[in-house]
Order: structure tokens, then sequence, then C-alpha cells
């Protein structure tokens, strides 16, 4: 069976910059067809650079981005609301210019902004209102589908199963929503992953990352890999499937992301033995 593997940009840079151009010629080699950019700031990302990279390696891209809690959809304060709005058109003129399909990540929410209490309905209006705006400006400039990516309860209250991220796609109803799959969150929240993946269908399964359960070496884990390719293949969904972790040296991510230990020498040492092991498994199906 085949898949479109892809790798992320925080398997070697916490904060992608012009430095980190190399990254991109480096994943073409390692065997990856598609580079995911993780977007942490849009304001300071070197656009123009990264689009004469791409355009002379010839390998596909897509994005992702975190918001903040300067930049949360949800947040009770407007002014917060608006800069979250701000952020995430940023996002998409980046996306627009590089020529990448997705805009994936906690896009919907501060992520790590937890108030200790269900989600309500205020701020599902909020998050529906501001994500509104920036679905209708992504289809005004361009062809950006947006992928909101369900995440563990440690991380948000807001979006932690399929089945809300799709409910939330729907209710904000501008037909370019979908939903970005993780294995490392769905390990905690979904009840199978078969039925995260139907409960999505083709309709809104837009983005997936496979990562294992401890985000060590996919493959090596608790995820099952072989169920979770078949419901893919079966829903008919042919977009990228990303490597996402960090190298063990990163300090402000690693503590974001709760990584106390060493899953692999380097973060390229993870990449590399991961695509390894998920292609022999895509073979075996």
């Amino acid at each position: 069976m085949y898949f479109k593997f892809g790798v992320d940009s925080f398997i070697w840079a916490e904060s992608f910059s012009e430095k980190d151009l190399w990254i991109i010629p480096k994943a073409k080699e390692m065997g990856f067809e598609v580079i995911d950019f993780a977007i942490s700031n849009p304001f300071t990302f070197p656009t123009e650079a990264v689009k004469k990279e791409l355009d002379k390696v010839g390998i596909d891209c897509v994005c992702t981005t975190t918001l903040t809690p300067e930049t949360n959809p949800i947040s009770p304060d407007p002014e917060i609301r608006k800069a979250s709005v701000a952020a995430m058109k940023k996002c998409i003129d980046i996306c627009n210019y590089l020529g990448a399909p997705i805009l994936g990540g906690v896009n919907y929410a501060g992520w790590g902004y937890l108030t200790k209490k269900p989600r309500t309905e205020q701020e599902w209006s909020w998050a529906v209102e501001c994500m509104k705006e920036n679905a209708e400006y992504a289809k005004a400039t361009g062809n950006v589908t947006i992928c909101v990516e369900c995440v563990n309860r440690f991380e948000t209250h807001f979006l932690n199963i399929a089945e809300d991220a799709v409910k939330f796609c729907k209710d904000v109803g501008t037909g370019n929503m979908k939903v970005h799959l993780d294995c490392f969150h769905m390990i905690r929240e979904e009840k199978s992953f078969a039925g995260a993946v139907k409960t999505c269908g083709k309709e809104y399964l837009g983005y997936i990352h496979v990562n294992e359960n401890d985000r060590g070496i996919p493959g090596t884990g608790l995820v099952p890999f072989k169920e979770f390719f078949q419901a893919v293949h079966e829903v008919g969904y042919d977009g990228p499937l990303v490597i996402e972790s960090f190298d063990p040296s990163f300090e402000e991510l690693s503590g974001n992301c709760a990584i106390w230990r060493s899953f692999a020498p380097t973060g390229e040492d993870l990449a590399r033995d991961g695509l390894a092991n998920l292609k022999a498994i895509a073979a075996e199906l």
C-alpha cells in the first residue's frame, strides 16, 4: 500500500528560520516526499527564502501552526481574539506563497490554554466566529484547507476527539475545513483508530501526523499502524502522513511537550528509522 510520507521541520528546528533552509534538501535526501513547516511565528517566517529552496529542491510542503496565549481565539479578551485572526491570516498568506495546500495544527485555540473546566458554548462561539473569518479569507485568497488538530486533554480542553473536530468544521461551514489527526493524541483520547478515521471520512479527513504513543520512533510503540493505515486507505485519504517529533536537545519545546527522556540519538535518527518502519508496515498491507 502506497502512502505519501513526510517529515516535520520540528525534527531539526525549534523555530524555523533562514539558517534552517538546509532542512529542505535533507528531507528529500532521506526519502520524504513532503516537508511540514511548523510555523512558530508567522511574522518572522522566512517565506521567500523557503520558496526559493523548495523550488530548487523539488519537494512538496504543507504548514502547521500553534496559536499562543497571545493569539488565542477562545480568549475572553476581544483584542486577543482579533490577534488570533491576524496570525492565522498571515499563516494563510505563507501557505499561498509556498503553494502549501494545508494549514494544520492547533489553530482554533491557544495551545496549552486550559481553564480547568469543560469547553463552554461561549468559547465554541468565539472559535467558530474567528475560524469563519480565517476560512473565508483562505477561500478568497487561494485554495488552502484549514485542518484542525484534535489534541490531548493536557494541551487543550477544546478539541480532543475527531467527532468534536468534525462538528467544529461543520459549524464553521465554509467547506474548506477538515480534521488533522495525530496518532500521539489519538491513543489517549479516541476509542478506536479506525473509528476516528471513519468519523472523519473522506469529506473531513484532511491531514495526518504519524507519531508514536511516546513521541518516539514510529513503529516501536503501541500505535496500531496497520489498523490505522487500513482505515485511512479505505476512506480514500490520499494526503501526506507526516512524522512529527523533536530533537531531544530542544529545551523549550521539550519542556512544553513533556519530553523528559531521549527516544533516539537525534530527531533525524528518529525520522529515518520511523520512515523505514512505516514503509515496511504499509508494504505488508
